[in-house]
């Protein structure tokens, strides 16, 4: 086996974030993993093209994009949305989620105490919706959403806003 084809070690993986959750959060958005710009400046969705806080903004009528990241962060929650990742830890080269390696998911076994008004869960892309029905199963309202990444140009923001206007409803 090659160097190259072996499997990485584990002090070698990434480490994704936090999730952004309290006891009133009602809407949970899954993303994948975070990319480089993200993991550089330890921020959800931190490259300037990604669309997210531009579609959260226009869901809930505030321009998070104005704001400083905690003040982001703390608006969501004040609209009892939050923000976490599928994965918690992989190999990856760059951003896309095509070259993410040896994923290890995120622990949901206490989401339901950690935010207990949690009933509508969203996926940010489809890496994210792949652990869709884990959730449903599990008795949640799930959304695969388009995903907010700039790789993503198969729609426009509009088209895109319109299917996450459905996880407000």
């Amino acid at each position: 086996m090659s160097a190259s084809s072996q499997p990485p070690r584990q002090d070698s993986l990434l480490s994704g974030f936090a999730p952004v959750i309290d006891r009133k959060t009602e809407i949970l958005i899954l993303g994948s993993f975070p990319g480089v710009a993200s993991l550089t400046a330890q921020q959800y969705y931190a490259h300037p093209r990604n669309q997210f806080w531009r579609l959260l903004s226009a869901l809930i009528g505030e321009d998070l994009v104005a704001l400083p990241y905690t003040d982001r962060l703390d608006t969501l929650l004040f609209h009892h949305i939050g923000v976490w990742d599928v994965i918690d830890a992989c190999a990856r080269e760059g951003s896309l989620d095509s070259a993410i390696r040896a994923a290890r998911h995120n622990d949901y076994a206490q989401l339901r105490q950690l935010a207990p008004a949690l009933t509508r869960i969203g996926f940010n892309g489809k890496t994210a919706g792949k652990q869709e029905a884990h959730f449903a199963e599990a008795g949640f309202q799930t959304f695969v959403l388009p995903s907010s990444s700039p790789a993503y140009a198969a729609m426009t923001f509009e088209q895109k806003l319109a299917v996450w206007r459905g996880i407000m409803l």
